[in-house]
């Protein structure tokens, strides 16, 4: 790139007159150039030495700036090692000054002027490892290296840190590096040997970037960011690493290694261990309690550096100071640590891409992320122009009229003009950050005032002696907490009671100080917690044992419309393959999937879905889960046994699963198909028959799913309906499950089979067991039990009614709320649309669908099928508000106010009385609807139903 045809903006107040000194210095320049060469050495001392120095290379570097680097990078790689201490504090120069012009005359933009300064950091890092790891390998210190390790450091690396990490190094940064080396290169015996000739060939490459010479220096080298360094060498094994950040890594350490990034020697390598660290840095809930840890680090640097106080523009530090670049660096970095575990997108080691990427997923305002984002660059040209003028260290606004001169001349502005923008930049940046790190102020306004009701002191008293509370730090954040929890509290209807069910949730929680830093910079979340502790008892011990769930609502897109179960499907598959352990894999859809039903209960309680909408989605859910987890197991499996033999296998959804409706507790009816299609074993490891192979896989399938672990289990899983039931095998081959159905099933086998549906696995074979279902069902209309022979609808209505009175028999309804189990209810209704749907050979599964199917072959007429489906309706309401509130049947007296108004919002009921005569009337009128229906069977002509 031409300086002369992009000059954008020349030095400040330049005299005219003094353009000849800089073309008798630097012959061979135009007017502009000229303009610009002197204005920065009138500006700067420093940059004026260097232009004399290098007078006889700026003209050619001038007019091409980008081939110059190129050729100055290619000629710095082709030198001798020993050459390299001169060489590359030459090379530092030519790069200093051609970069100190393009950035004043806006040539390059901040990120190339900050890249290129990083490029030839990473150059000048591992062209000083390469002469010092060399000299160690030729002199044989280094065990079993030869000349071909030293591009990759004989396994040894520096991770750089802070701005060289983030690829923003300022004009004159120090850079920050942290060397490692892999020990599992090295025999037991030869490790102390490695170590000993890596730490001396650390300390060689620091002195030849950072000892001052008559040629100057290269950069100035920092050590000091690695594990313990007042005891550690400079250089250490990374295994020893991983053990520190494990046990004792701090969350400064934790922000530190957002941007690190392996820059010199055995890049690989040091990728391996940045990615070991990842649960280190980026933790699997919302890390709110970062957001403290920041804020005490900022204080503890403003008392350190006596940066406190009111903004005196004077010698204000650009960097630690009050709205300085630091800040925008702590909120973008913390706001990546609260929410980067659970979304890799955020993790980014740049700080303005990183602002978008938070403002994109809703985690800062986008005119916040934009407006710091602008005051970021601003302040970093500042901070530029103050080291190009002396070439020093600092970030101190300069003092005295003359200094202020120099940094103006340099941004081609006026003094005044530059100091007040800075004032209003400064005064910006600060307002927009401190709310954020600082937002106890409101909570402790509020501490002081009692709460508006009177609550049991004994309640209050005893939260002390909770787990949650057992740490300093918990009661510190709950202190701030607690007024504002008691003070949403009191608003409640029924206040006493609301207490009571926050004190079993508080009882319940294992720790809290996640939690508490959560709510204290998310107050609105103490409304949905006294909501559901208040409301759903269920929902509220499910939450203070997965307190992380409340990560979902902090996520952007917990009240969004609902997503389908492709998009989910999606979402878990790629949430899976970021693990590379299979048990990590398994706790991760754990963890997803209560996510996903915490949302389905909430929007539930919160009126936002209806029942039938709530059915849906939890089997959505499922579904998910299933087809999520299939590949995984499949995999794992397949690593001992071998792919699957044949066509593969799938999984057959029955029962509610089948039917796509399923409540908060519902197990899963499943039953997997395979078709070995011929092939007698696997091929892996271990290889296995076909049958064994599959039974297994069905085994770790099951368990999978149904295993408690440490995030719990996904559903229990009931596989009673396959084929000879629990006397079968645990997976069905292909042809014995046609040969069943079509020869051997019962009536109610094929009553489940109306509402079977394919889930998940080899697309060909679902898709034929799903034209094989619906043959079998347009087949026949049902087969004697005793017999197998068909029977007609006449024999499908006695097996039914002897089914009813089996079942009645059986298992008799949970009181007058239970909504499943008993005389024209759930089950019963469910009973009779499975029978329509078989005696018209109906291939369709909801219960709906059923009874219509009844009314087209006019076994059930109009009135009746709306009756049914309308009672179905409420008994599905009442179920699912059951499961929802407490997992069992309804007890009105336990369910609490807030109970027994979402039931009542649910099922549109004035009151309890009124909904217990409601059910009682409806579920008695569709008991006779069904025993009229099922007397009505022998009418219906045989092979026409």
């Amino acid at each position: 790139m031409s300086f002369e045809s992009h000059i954008t903006r020349l030095p400040h107040a330049f005299d005219p007159d003094l353009g000849a000194e800089a073309q008798e210095a630097v012959p061979g320049i135009s007017g502009d150039l000229a303009k610009l060469i002197y204005g920065v050495g009138g500006s700067s001392p420093y940059l004026k030495s260097l232009i004399h120095k290098e007078a006889a290379w700026l003209p050619e570097a001038l007019q091409d700036a980008d081939a110059a680097l190129a050729a100055l990078m290619t000629e710095l790689r082709a030198g001798a090692p020993d050459q390299r201490p001169t060489a590359l504090r030459a090379a530092k120069r030519r790069v200093a000054l051609l970069t100190a012009l393009a950035d004043v005359a806006g040539v390059w933009t901040l990120e190339k002027v900050t890249g290129t300064l990083t490029d030839f950091a990473d150059l000048a890092s591992q062209l000083a490892l390469e002469a010092t790891i060399g000299a160690e390998i030729r002199r044989k210190k280094l065990p079993g290296a030869t000349e071909d390790d030293i591009p990759t450091a004989g396994g040894m690396v520096s991770i750089a840190m802070g701005k060289m990490g983030a690829h923003e190094l300022n004009y004159s940064s120090d850079i920050d590096l942290i060397c490692l080396f892999d020990e599992t290169r090295f025999e037991p015996d030869d490790y102390h040997d490695a170590r000993a000739s890596f730490i001396r060939a650390t300390r060689k490459m620091a002195a030849m970037l950072n000892d001052i010479t008559g040629d100057g220096y290269v950069f100035r080298t920092d050590l000091r960011l690695r594990p313990d360094p007042a005891v550690t060498p400079v250089c250490i094994a990374m295994e020893t690493a991983e053990r520190y950040y494990e046990s004792l890594g701090r969350t400064w350490e934790r922000a530190a290694y957002i941007k690190a990034r392996p820059s010199a020697g055995d890049l690989a390598a040091g990728q391996r261990f940045l990615t070991t660290l990842t649960p280190f840095v980026w933790r699997k809930h919302l890390d709110f309690a970062a957001i403290q840890d920041a804020h005490d680090m900022r204080l503890r640097i403003r008392e350190h550096k006596g940066l406190g106080g009111a903004l005196e523009l004077d010698g204000h530090d650009m960097k630690l100071g009050r709205g300085g670049i630091r800040e925008i660096e702590f909120f973008t970095q913390t706001r990546q640590l609260i929410a980067g575990g659970r979304d890799p997108y955020l993790r980014d080691r740049h700080t303005v891409p990183g602002l978008r990427k938070l403002a994109a997923r809703g985690w800062v305002p986008e005119e916040v992320a934009e407006g710091l984002a602008d005051h970021y660059r601003f302040h970093r040209e500042v901070e530029h122009r103050i080291q190009m003028v002396g070439d020093a260290q600092t970030h101190r606004l300069p003092k005295g009229a003359e200094s202020w001169g120099r940094i103006a001349g340099l941004m081609g502005r006026d003094v005044a003009d530059i100091q007040n923008e800075l004032r209003s930049r400064i005064g910006e940046v600060h307002e927009m950050t401190e709310g954020f790190f600082a937002p106890d102020a409101a909570c402790a306004a509020d501490a002081g005032e009692a709460a508006p009701h009177a609550f049991d002191e004994s309640i209050l008293e005893r939260w002390q002696t909770y787990p949650a509370l057992r740490s300093p730090r918990a009661v510190e954040i709950f202190k701030r907490v607690r007024p504002e929890m008691l003070r949403r509290l009191a608003q409640t209807a029924r206040p006493d009671e609301a207490l009571l069910a926050l004190d079993g949730f508080l009882r319940g929680l294992p720790a809290g100080v996640q939690l508490f830093s959560l709510f204290e910079a998310n107050p609105q979340l103490i409304d949905l917690l006294v909501d559901i502790v208040g409301t759903a008892p269920a929902l509220a011990q499910h939450l203070s044992r997965n307190s992380g769930v409340f990560d979902a609502v902090i996520g952007g897109s917990f009240f969004t419309d609902w997503p389908g179960v492709t998009s989910l499907t999606e979402d878990l598959t790629e949430r899976l393959a970021r693990e590379s352990d299979y048990e990590h894999q398994l706790d991760g859809a754990r963890r997803w999937a209560k996510e996903w039903q915490f949302r389905i209960g909430v929007h539930h309680l919160r009126g936002l879905i209806g029942a039938e909408e709530a059915g849906r989605q939890y089997a959505d859910l499922a579904d998910a889960v299933l087809a999520g987890l299939w590949q995984p197991v499949a995999d794992h499996f397949a690593q001992k046994h071998g792919p699957m033999p044949g066509r593969g296998a799938m999984v057959l959804g029955m029962g509610s699963l089948g039917a796509q409706r399923l409540n908060a507790t519902s197990d899963l009816d499943l039953i997997v198909i395979y078709d070995a299609d011929g092939v007698e074993a696997s091929e892996g490891r271990r290889p296995l028959a076909a049958r064994p192979y599959y039974a297994r896989f069905t085994q770790a399938l099951v368990t999978a799913i149904s295993a408690p672990m440490a995030q719990g289990r996904l559903y229990e899983v009931d596989m009673r309906l396959r084929p000879s039931g629990t006397q079968g095998p645990v997976a069905t081959s292909l042809p014995s499950f046609k040969n069943y159905q079509e020869n051997e099933a019962w009536t109610w086998e094929h009553l489940a089979l109306t509402r079977a549906r394919p889930v998940t696995g080899a697309p060909t074979l679902m898709a034929e067991v799903e034209a094989f279902r619906q043959e079998v069902l347009k087949a026949e209309t049902g087969t004697d039990t005793e017999t197998g022979a068909g029977t007609g609808a006449a024999g499908v209505g006695a097996d039914v009614a002897e089914m009813r009175g089996r079942i009645a028999a059986a298992k008799a309804p949970d009181g007058p709320w239970d909504a499943k189990i008993g005389a024209g209810r759930l089950q019963d209704i469910e009973l009779l649309s499975q029978t329509a749907a078989l005696l018209a050979g109906s291939p369709r599964r909801t219960v709906t669908q059923g009874l219509q199917a009844g009314v087209a072959i006019g076994w059930l007429s109009a009135a009746e099928s709306s009756d049914l489906a309308t009672t179905y309706r409420l008994c599905w309401q009442v179920q699912l508000a059951s499961k929802l509130l407490s997992g069992q049947t309804i007890d009105p007296d336990s369910i609490g106010e807030g109970g027994r108004a979402f039931l009542l919002r649910e099922t549109g009921a004035q009151d309890m009385e009124a909904l217990m005569a409601h059910l009682q009337t409806s579920c008695s009128t569709a008991a006779k609807l069904i025993e009229d229906a099922l007397a009505r069977c022998d009418a219906l002509p045989t092979g026409e139903a």
